[in-house]
């Protein structure tokens, strides 16, 4: 099937991962588009890597779909996901992404626009390259993406790694492949809901991740036996 076309004005790498499966009656595949979904339902979303002051106008955070953004003439990426909803999921492996400014911000719909707050992915010196991001919704419709943190519980006492501002597990970007290093360090988001969807059907699968080592679901859903997450304490 064709991929629509996304209405952001952006002339940058663009990694379109969309697609509908059965069971999926949202027909709505723009990440800046407004949509009500169900249980088992596709739902669009997406993922922006700029630098920090590129998300911001007149100091004020804005969503990607915000015209008033200059990410059209900036060195930007933006990634597009298409997770069933309530189940739990892991996007696709992306590019590092620190030659797109180092922070990441997620995103969806325009008159009822939701979006993160900054993640720090990567520079020259440190690269985090797990997170789980959660999509809150209320009667089906979108009210806030959020990154859960764990504290870096994961990484703790492990000199391999540094915590960042105490919530990131981050590797020194030197260790990296590529960089010089062997560690892949691809980047790895895994994804889960919660609230209600439009039928006020309770989405359970946050609670489900919540049960689950955050490191263990990376290396589930990318299995990756000899990257990063294999190195925290062999848990997988």
């Amino acid at each position: 099937m064709a991929i629509p076309r996304i209405p952001l004005m952006l002339s940058m790498m663009v990694m379109l991962l969309v697609f509908a499966e059965s069971g999926d009656n949202n027909r709505v595949f723009s990440p800046c588009a407004d949509t009500t979904v169900q249980k088992s339902d596709g739902f669009t979303f997406g993922i922006a890597f700029a630098s920090r002051d590129k998300f911001s106008y007149n100091n004020t955070l804005l969503s990607p779909c915000d015209r008033r953004l200059a990410l059209s003439s900036q060195n930007s990426q933006i990634a597009v996901f298409r997770p069933k909803v309530d189940e739990i999921s892991s996007s696709p492996s992306t590019p590092p992404p620190g030659d797109y400014g180092g922070y990441m911000v997620a995103f969806a719909g325009r008159k009822y626009a939701a979006r993160s707050s900054l993640a720090f992915v990567s520079n020259s010196t440190y690269t985090v390259t797990s997170f789980t991001l959660v999509l809150e919704s209320k009667k089906g419709r979108l009210q806030n993406l959020y990154w859960k943190r764990d504290g870096c519980s994961a990484c703790s006492g492990d000199n391999k790694f540094v915590c960042l501002n105490n919530q990131d597990c981050a590797i020194k970007t030197g260790d990296c492949k590529g960089q010089g290093g062997s560690v892949d360090c691809s980047l790895g988001i895994q994804l889960a809901f919660s609230g209600t969807d439009k039928h006020y059907s309770v989405l359970n699968s946050w609670y489900e991740v919540k049960n689950l080592r955050q490191y263990s679901l990376y290396g589930l859903y990318a299995n990756l036996a000899d990257s990063l997450t294999s190195q925290y304490n062999k848990i997988f």
